[in-house]
């Protein structure tokens, strides 16, 4: 039998500050592996410290406090690397990527096209706006009812396009959406890295909202800024030349000399635009920031009702609703507070935004009144000035019209980048605390070459361990609740990087994972059973024959039956389901935590023996504290706590395996027995 080297020479580990070279454990302890609690900061797993929401949130100071953190982790981190523009530049850039960006860039050509036409049309219309009203002047019927046909003529056309720019912007929407989504997905399912992101603080938690209703703001807000902004921008360019020309009819008298200011009119736009927008930006700053702290805060909520949903059967069973209730009311709290907040702020930059669209009624007639009574603008050529004035502010005013808007956007942008990016700092943050380094064994085997282990507080489980498990090995890991057993499996799996060493693997593809909660995806059973390969991966008889195998033989009419078998199965049968996927996916390796937790002690026995039947000479690696786990496996490893830390000891085990069947079921019963 293969035994463990032990670990000697401990060297030091630059996880914590606090690491120091430690021999004298380690000739004290010459058949176990030490750990000991390092002064590892919070940040050594990428765990920023948040805000504690599971206690109920009594007064406003509270959930105050309680959002402060993620408005500062979340608003501040991007300004720091270059604010919005490089945000924005990093996503579309990301998104404009390969082949599939190519339909989104011709939707864009399409609408800046349908944009030039508009307004083509929009300046048709205002010459046509002149001709029109000095045709009611004169009272020229016939002038008047011929500018009526024009009239419909520009209208039929400018109708036309409207809709085309409409249906495009539809188009663009569902585009940028699907786009945003799939880089998202990219990102977020590389190996480990969900789950990883789930340890480094706000900026990567909230994936649900980020990639579903973040990812959707962001694409609707993008297209109707977007081509609103270039919208303003053309007519603005279009009617700034018309509104120039039409400035130098509008004179002064002053002291009975008559002046022209050139550009007159289009000073005047400028300057009532840019006071506006001044004051938007003033009076509507905070809006970004509470627009983040809304958003979160609705994750949040929505968070805790989804896991009070999952885990109904639970609460109900502790007769736990009162207590769900106050804390789902301290959620509510703190999103009703941040709301409040928020329609506060609307309030305030209301005064601005209504009252300069007020005023827009009268400025550009009070602007042209001048050259009207003069006698230098007709009523017609007033009417034009009025409308390129209007046309042109219009332009201008696009940001005080849309600032609520822009902040919203701006609040998903930040949202978006901020998940994006928390995902690509994961290999800096593992760096930066020794990143455990996964490495392909060349004989196939598992080791652990001078690996250490951090876990979230800080503490090391194992430190500087040197182990080696062979080909067709069995080895059992016990220890007690909280030592860092399937801590110690994430890392294996390559889920768990914060750490130091090397950890040598067999091959990816000969390797499976057995939780103690399998993972069933939505769709049928039959899905479920060749998880991660494809539904018909399998041939239909190998598929009967695990779940027969497994004692499932009740479900074989409902293999191809879609619903959420995570809930209409029981969590021992649901660990069956696992063992059946072993069969069907033929490991060589097998990584056990926990696996047969649920089951009762004949169907344990009966997946353990696929090891001794269809799965003979499979490596077996198990965490468990069942009764006749033990007399499975051919070696046990225990983790025990120490006042010093965490220790990783080899213990002798016979030689259970070489026994004939009908003696080893006999121990395994004699032991159950005696943990009675």
């Amino acid at each position: 039998m293969h035994t463990q080297t032990p670990a000697c020479g401990m060297q030091a580990s630059d996880i914590g500050a606090g690491s120091t070279r430690c021999h004298d454990r380690c000739m004290q302890e010459p058949h176990g592996l030490s750990g000991r609690h390092s002064s590892l900061p919070a940040a050594t797993t990428g765990v920023e410290q948040e805000a504690d929401l599971s206690q109920p949130i009594e007064t406003a100071e509270a959930v105050e406090r309680a959002t402060r953190h993620v408005l500062s982790a979340e608003a501040e981190k991007p300004q720091r690397e270059g604010g919005l523009a490089k945000d924005l530049y990093r996503i579309l850039r990301e998104m404009s990527r390969g082949r599939t960006g190519w339909p989104v860039v011709r939707l864009v050509l399409a609408i800046v096209l349908v944009l030039i036409g508009n307004v083509f049309g929009q300046v048709r219309l205002n010459e046509w706006n002149g001709a029109f009203f000095d045709a009611v002047e004169k009272r020229n019927s016939v002038v008047f009812l011929n500018q009526l046909v024009v009239f419909l003529i520009i209208i039929a056309g400018l109708l036309a396009l409207v809709v085309a720019q409409t249906w495009l912007q539809a188009r663009l929407k569902i585009r940028l959406r699907e786009r945003l989504t799939h880089t998202l997905f990219d990102v977020w399912l590389q190996p480990a890295r969900a789950y990883q992101l789930g340890h480094v603080g706000p900026a990567g938690s909230q994936a649900d909202q980020r990639l579903q209703e973040d990812c959707r703001l962001f694409s609707e807000f993008t297209t109707e800024l977007g081509v609103g902004m270039l919208q303003a921008l053309l007519l603005l360019v279009s009617f700034l030349g018309v509104l120039w020309t039409l400035s130098s009819y509008a004179s002064f008298e002053l002291e009975g000399r008559e002046f022209v200011i050139p550009g007159y009119m289009v000073w005047v736009a400028v300057a009532y635009a840019g006071i506006g927008s001044g004051l938007t930006w003033l009076v509507g700053r905070p809006l970004i920031r509470l627009n983040t702290e809304r958003y979160a805060r609705e994750a949040d909520l929505r968070f805790a009702i989804v896991r009070v949903s999952e885990s109904a059967e639970s609460v109900a069973l502790y007769s736990g609703e009162p207590d769900e209730r106050r804390n789902l009311n301290s959620f509510l709290d703190a999103v009703l507070l941040s709301t409040r907040r928020l329609s506060g702020a609307l309030a305030r930059l209301t005064w601005i935004t209504s009252g300069y669209g007020w005023l827009a009624i009268v400025v550009p007639i009070l602007a042209a009144a001048p050259g009207y009574f003069t006698g230098r603008l007709s009523f017609g050529e007033m009417m034009m000035v009025v409308g390129a004035f209007n046309q042109v502010q219009g332009s201008l005013r696009y940001f005080v019209d849309n600032f609520p808007k822009i902040a919203d956007w701006r609040s998903a942008l930040l949202r978006v980048t901020t998940f994006r990016q928390a995902a690509f700092d994961l290999d800096c943050i593992a760096e930066t605390n020794r990143q455990i380094t996964i490495a392909p064994h060349s004989k196939g085997w598992l080791s652990f070459d001078n690996l250490s282990i951090a876990l979230s507080d800080g503490s090391i489980i194992i430190e500087d361990a040197t182990a080696e498990i062979r080909t067709g090995e069995r080895v059992l890991i016990v220890g007690v609740s909280g030592s860092g057993k399937s801590t110690l499996f994430r890392a294996i799996a390559g889920l768990w990087p914060w750490g130091s060493g090397r950890i040598l693997t067999p091959v990816p593809k000969e390797m499976m994972f057995l939780p103690q909660r399998p993972y069933l995806p939505l769709g049928t059973l039959r899905s479920a059973l060749c998880y991660p390969a494809a539904s018909d991966a399998f041939e239909n008889r190998i598929v009967q024959a695990a779940l027969e195998r497994c004692g499932l033989s009740d479900f074989l009419g409902s293999l191809n039956e879609t619903k959420r078998w995570d809930q209409s199965l029981s969590l021992g049968q649901q660990q069956r389901v696992a063992f059946a996927r072993v069969i069907l996916h033929k490991p060589r390796w097998v990584f056990m935590d926990e696996a047969t937790s649920a089951l009762d002690d004949e169907n344990q026995e009966s997946m353990l023996s696929l090891f001794d039947n269809e799965l003979a000479g499979a490596s077996v690696l198990s965490i468990g504290h069942r009764p006749g786990v033990e007399e499975f496996h051919s070696r046990t490893l225990h983790i025990r706590k120490t006042r010093e830390g965490a220790v990783l000891m080899a213990k002798p085990h016979p030689q259970s395996r070489d026994l004939p069947r009908w003696l080893r079921r006999l121990r395994m019963r004699r032991s159950r027995a005696n943990s009675k």
